[in-house]
This record gives C-alpha cells, sequence and structure tokens, in this order.
C-alpha cells in the first residue's frame, strides 16, 4: 500500500500579516520596524511561505524585497486582512477596559456623574485598580441586576434576593425646596409617572396643593427654581442647588438607607469589585451631604 501524500500546512493569517508588511515596507527593515519581528526571522517567514504556496512571491535584491506577479496577486487577496486586523485590536483595547453599568434614581445619577472624576479616569495610568468604564443609566424603574441588565444598581433599601449582596452607603433624608418659604404648592410628576416613593407620598397626602407637573426630575427642579411652587427632593440634591433653600423638616416617611447593589457572584469581577468601591466612596463621602 502506497503511503498517501502528505498535506501541506496552510499558511496561519499571522503569515499573510507579515507577508504585508514586508510588502508595504519593500524589505526586511521597514517590517521589522512596523511588526517588531526580527529580520531574520522575517525572511525565514516569507521563505517558508513561498514554500508553502508554491510561488515565489518576492524579486529579492540590493534595494529590497519587489512584489512578483504572483506577490500583487497575492497582496490583492489578502488586503481585507488590514480591516479585520484593526476591528479586532480595537476590541481588544476595549476589553482591557471592561463596561460596568451603573444604574440608579435622578439624583443619585447626577451626583455620581458631576463628582466622577474624583474616583475615576479615562487615563488607565491615574487609576490605582483595575481599569474599567463606566456607563451610568438613570432610572427609576427597578433595573434587574439578576439578569444582568446592570452590573450595579443603587437602591433604596436593603436587598432581599440572596443571590444580590448588598452594601449599605447612606441614609437619605426628603424636605420641601422652593425659592423661598413663601412659595406655596408643589410640582410633581403626572400621576402614570409617579412610581417613586417621594411621589407617591405627595400625591397621598397633598393631592388639592399640586399646581404643576412635569416630565422629569430636572424639570421639576426647574420650575422650583422659576418660583412656581415647591418641590420634594432628597436634602443632598436641594442643596446642590443654590437657587432653591429648604423650607420644610426632613420629612420622616420618606427617609430610607442607601444600598450599593450587585450580583453575589459578579461583585468578585476585579472590574466591578473596582467600580463598587469607587461608587461607594462617592456616595458614602461626607461632602456628599453639605454641612
Amino acid at each position: 500500500m502506497k503511503d498517501k501524500p502528505k498535506l501541506k500546512t496552510a499558511p496561519k493569517l499571522d503569515d499573510y500579516m507579515l507577508f504585508l508588511a514586508v510588502a508595504d515596507g519593500g524589505g526586511l527593515v521597514g517590517a521589522e520596524q512596523a511588526t517588531g519581528t526580527p529580520s531574520p526571522t522575517l525572511s525565514r517567514r516569507m521563505t517558508a511561505l513561498e514554500r508553502t504556496l508554491g510561488k515565489r512571491l518576492f524579486e529579492r535584491g540590493a534595494r529590497g524585497y519587489t512584489l512578483t506577479s504572483d506577490g500583487r496577486a497575492l497582496a490583492a487577496e489578502v488586503e481585507h486582512l488590514r480591516a479585520a486586523a484593526q476591528h479586532l485590536a480595537a476590541f481588544n483595547a476595549k476589553q482591557t477596559r471592561p463596561l460596568v453599568r451603573i444604574t440608579a434614581g435622578h439624583w443619585t445619577t447626577q451626583y455620581i456623574a458631576r463628582h466622577f472624576g474624583e474616583v475615576w479616569s479615562q487615563d488607565a495610568s491615574l487609576v490605582p485598580s483595575v481599569p474599567w468604564v463606566p456607563e451610568l443609566v438613570s432610572s427609576d424603574a427597578m433595573v434587574d441586576i439578576a439578569r444582568r441588565e446592570a452590573d450595579i444598581g443603587i437602591r433604596n433599601r436593603r436587598p432581599d434576593q440572596t443571590w444580590l449582596a448588598g452594601r449599605r452607603t447612606a441614609r437619605i433624608a426628603y424636605a420641601e425646596f422652593a425659592r423661598g418659604p413663601e412659595v406655596t404648592g408643589y410640582i410633581t410628576l403626572p400621576e402614570s409617572l409617579a412610581t417613586t416613593p417621594s411621589k407617591r407620598w405627595l400625591r397621598h397626602n397633598k393631592p388639592d396643593e399640586i399646581v404643576s407637573t412635569a416630565s422629569d426630575p430636572r424639570a421639576e427642579a426647574d420650575l422650583a427654581i422659576g418660583g412656581i411652587a415647591r418641590v420634594i427632593l432628597p436634602i443632598f440634591a436641594g442643596r446642590a442647588m443654590p437657587e432653591l433653600v429648604q423650607v420644610s423638616p426632613e420629612i420622616d416617611a420618606l427617609t430610607h438607607e442607601e444600598w450599593l447593589v450587585s450580583h453575589h457572584d459578579a461583585r468578585h469581577d476585579p472590574p466591578i469589585r473596582a467600580a463598587l468601591d469607587a461608587i461607594g466612596t462617592l456616595l458614602s463621602a461626607p461632602t456628599r451631604f453639605g454641612p
């Protein structure tokens, strides 16, 4: 029985990329500078590529490497690999700084965004922990961390699901804010959007004193700044607006704990752990609540 002929080993994609580098550089020196691959290695790889393909790809001479007709044909065939290499490089760059999705209510999201530079930088060399990229999502709805709709959530109560881990960050108190104590009436969201405890409390306790509504919390505050009526805000948010003053004591019925929540398994991932530490530092800072 005759032995079966041995199949040639197909060139690797890296061989083709080195081939393009030699073609671009017109020789080994330019390709070495572009790829960091030593010239002797490039020479061996090009010779092996020609042997595998059974084609002479270069004319070698004193002026360097010049493509033959077969070399030009191959260069045209593998040109698309440049774009693929760029896409892979971009993908790898993103993977070095994983995305961490953080969700919170409007005013907490605003606070985090305005102070984020204290705990995070896009220059990874300035961050003393594991590099990561934040994605802030403002939502009063309960985003499902179990289904990984978010990596980290800021909640108004301790998580009771066994698969969620929680860290208490602060005590959040609420009060009425307005341009001055003489301002009466209240601004709130439309009833269909009144999903938070403060919005429900106002509609339950003072429905006849609501004089206007707004489409979102920022618009509520702007109407209050304009002197239209009062607005109920977390005290840390209201005190951050110099145009408003606190015009009521704390509303005890609305006071709650704040919890930093993540999935039990995910919290051990280095990027999420780094994000939890950074956000926890911001939310626990005494300066958040003023004097």
